[in-house]
């Protein structure tokens, strides 16, 4: 067995992953007509996860890919390397909660293989931290786990969505934050991997307000991932007895968080129409009268609550970058607003999914602020004056920002070679200290530093490129490069700190992240440019940073690996159906690569607003023109590739990956291998336990090792 593996293994170094031919996919032709043109789909058929024949083909495709992966040159030294670091006592923080004396925090412990839920005094005293909630004792196989939690007023108990194999489809238990002992009541349908889902608590803690989707039998098997609705449920009641509150007229693609001022008791409801970045905001009052603020068409992407009866709101009216109005509650006309702070040069962050960029406290507004990829904090008082704010690491990003006691924050903060940590800020002595809820890295960057550099696009925009080497690296050329991209949602790709990046690192490998069109770091106009009808310009965008890489010196076609992930499949799939010589292999990850039927899934009727759909002539046309599955061309010499789905993915169908792969396959003249490695543990990649996280991790690693023709270089000890 040892001399197989070994011969094996040289096969494979002498002819890339190429040592024998795929399994067979069958080619079942279906025609589809989209405004008189008639498109030919071969693999259609897969399309049907029920179906055996496709369940029993995707898992020859998986033993296929990972009798590969598993034999390549170094896989044991890799696995070694790499589960030591993600293995390491590595703790971190994320998703902080403050009340009345108690910090909740979601912790991550390896080798645990989940994430779970603490409490502590306060963020310099995280050893008298105590467990809520560990997935691990209610799911010792690793699959559960936390989606979000929501404590009460009082911090005395707390409402947790959990949910299992990566399915974001999340219930939501109580638990009692001293015991954690659960109660009774469990509402199911919270959480979902189209819509998400919230929840926020009465000022009394007497009940909360939640997000629900359809029960059994109130819709169509079909509807049951969208028409999310408003609901109350009291504590000690049967859920049963809950109420509706609103959302019967809201889209079908409605998109719901939550949020009651702790003063008032009122609740407002921000609801976004699908991905779009277009928000209606709702208010109820204390006597149970909900009211519209502001539609879709008012461009107020963010509302948060402020002290006497205000609402702070970012509005996009006429300032693409971003300006903050303050509303009286009192007379909640939007015409009524004031502007106090201007639109300025850089873009004001607005986020939909719980990052909480602009948080209010009782006399100051903390604001984030986009540089372009990186971030930073802006603090201004309630008139809008600006005001001394805390210090930040360079070339940085600011992650969560919690409101503390009196106008104190915490805030979080890393880069591209410092681990995330927590830091207080105290404005009123314009004073920052790093608490200590400190990430320890497992390995070193000080060798390393951070540059930005920028390519220019085939239309003459600059795309800011984000580099991370070694210092002393010679731009001769001889450098493997690893480079990612994503392109899309107004999502900002900012600096963040991943130790696993010191692997590449000590290859001799340089790793590069672009700013392209299609994110937010410019503001919406930079959205804008990269969605709909102009989602070329993001192609564009990512193929003048791979011509950067190498006419800047950094590397050569036969050095240059791209990687991307979701949206960002979608980018690795449309350079390899247009670029396919610019690199010479990828890794791509649950990605979306069949345009024409992607708004067929539950979510890709969400994913409309960003893509378009096939129902316009115009969008049509445009999707048809750069669907990397329906680009792919015969007898064309495509570079290797590496697709990663997991079996359950609620936001990206599988199938994507399972076409793409079919096709490729059968077209490609190279010879080199196109391979697709799915997951039986895992979703879009959240919740993905910590084991499955090490062989993915060492199985793309290895690929782009041998790829690349790179022998595997242990980590050098550290100088004296």
């Amino acid at each position: 067995m040892r001399c197989a593996k070994l011969l094996s293994a040289l096969l494979i170094v002498l002819s890339g992953c190429a040592v024998s031919r795929p399994p067979q996919t069958p080619q079942i032709p279906v025609t589809n007509e989209y405004h008189g043109v008639e498109v030919i789909d071969q693999y259609q058929w897969l399309e049907e996860w029920n179906d055996k024949r496709v369940q029993s083909w995707s898992d020859k495709q998986n033993d296929y890919a990972r009798d590969i992966l598993e034999n390549l040159p170094h896989i044991e030294e890799l696995h070694g390397r790499i589960t030591e670091i993600l293995t390491a006592e590595s703790v971190s923080y994320r998703s902080l909660s403050w009340r009345k004396g108690r910090l909740f925090a979601i912790k991550r412990q390896p080798p645990l293989e989940q994430p779970f839920l603490v409490v502590m005094p306060s963020a310099r005293d995280p050893g008298s931290e105590r467990t809520i909630v560990d997935p691990a004792k209610i799911d010792p196989s690793g699959s559960t786990s936390v989606d979000w939690y929501v404590p009460s007023p009082d911090g005395n108990i707390v409402a947790v969505s959990l949910s299992v194999g990566g399915s974001e489809s999340g219930d939501v238990h109580i638990y009692q934050t001293d015991t954690g002992k659960e109660m009774e009541e469990v509402i199911v349908r919270v959480n979902g991997g189209t819509a998400g889902g919230d929840l926020t608590w009465t000022p009394d803690g007497s009940g909360f307000y939640y997000t629900r989707y359809p029960r059994e039998g109130e819709r169509p098997s079909e509807d049951m991932d969208f028409y999310q609705q408003i609901w109350f449920h009291r504590m000690g009641t049967s859920p049963d007895k809950d109420n509706y509150e609103i959302g019967k007229d809201f889209p079908r693609i409605a998109e719901i968080i939550l949020e009651t001022d702790a003063d008032s008791g009122k609740v407002l409801a921000t609801v976004q129409y699908g991905d779009s970045g277009r928000f209606a905001h709702y208010l109820r009052t204390p006597q149970g009268q909900w009211r519209q603020i502001a539609a879709y068409d008012d461009q107020i992407v963010q509302a948060t609550f402020g002290a006497d009866d205000t609402l702070f709101l970012i509005s996009r009216a006429d300032a693409p970058r971003g300006k903050i109005l303050k509303l009286s509650l009192a007379d909640s006309s939007l015409r009524r607003a004031n502007v106090i702070v201007p639109e300025g040069k850089n873009a004001i962050v607005s986020d939909f999914y719980g990052h909480a960029p602009t948080v209010a406290t009782r006399t100051r507004l903390y604001v984030t602020y986009q540089l372009g990829g990186p971030s930073e904090i802006r603090v201004f008082d309630h008139q809008g004056q600006r005001q001394t704010g805390p210090q930040i690491l360079p070339v940085s990003s600011i992650g969560q920002i919690v409101a503390s006691a009196d106008d104190n924050i915490l805030y979080q903060n890393s880069s591209y070679i410092v681990p995330s940590s927590w830091y207080l800020f105290r404005p009123h002595e314009s004073t920052t200290t790093k608490t200590a809820l400190v990430t320890q890295s497992p390995v070193d960057f000080s060798d390393c530093e951070v540059v930005r550099e920028y390519a220019t696009s085939k239309d003459g925009t600059q795309v800011p490129v984000n580099i991370i080497r070694r210092k002393g690296t010679k731009l001769d050329g001889s450098n493997p490069v690893l480079l990612t991209g994503y392109g899309g949602y107004g999502i900002n790709i900012e600096p963040g700190f991943s130790a696993l990046r010191r692997v590449w690192i000590d290859q001799g490998g340089v790793y590069a992240q672009a700013n392209l069109r299609g994110g937010g770091e410019f503001g919406e106009q930079w959205h804008k440019e990269g969605m709909l009808t102009k989602k070329k310009n993001v192609f564009d965008d990512f193929a003048a940073t791979m011509r950067h890489m190498i006419d800047a010196g950094y590397t050569t076609f036969e050095k240059l690996a791209i990687m991307g992930g979701s949206n960002g499949g979608l980018l690795m799939g449309a350079m390899i159906t247009q670029y396919p010589r610019l690199f010479r292999t990828v890794v791509s990850s649950v990605g979306i690569y069949d345009m024409l039927r992607v708004e067929l899934a539950p979510n890709g009727e969400f994913n409309i607003p960003e893509f378009g759909t096939v129902k316009d002539p115009e969008q049509f046309r445009a999707l048809y023109a750069y669907s990397p599955y329906h680009n792919v061309r015969d007898d064309v010499d495509y570079p290797s590739v590496l697709f990663m789905t997991g079996e359950h993915d609620p936001r990206v169908d599988p199938m994507h990956s399972r076409k793409m792969t079919a096709r490729l396959q059968a077209a490609t003249s190279s010879g080199q291998a196109v391979l697709l490695r799915t997951s039986s543990k895992t979703g879009h990649g959240l919740a993905t336990p910590l084991s499955e996280q090490i062989d993915k991790s060492v199985h793309y690693h290895a690929f782009l090792l041998n790829e690349l023709g790179l022998r595997y270089l242990p980590p050098k000890p550290p100088a004296d």
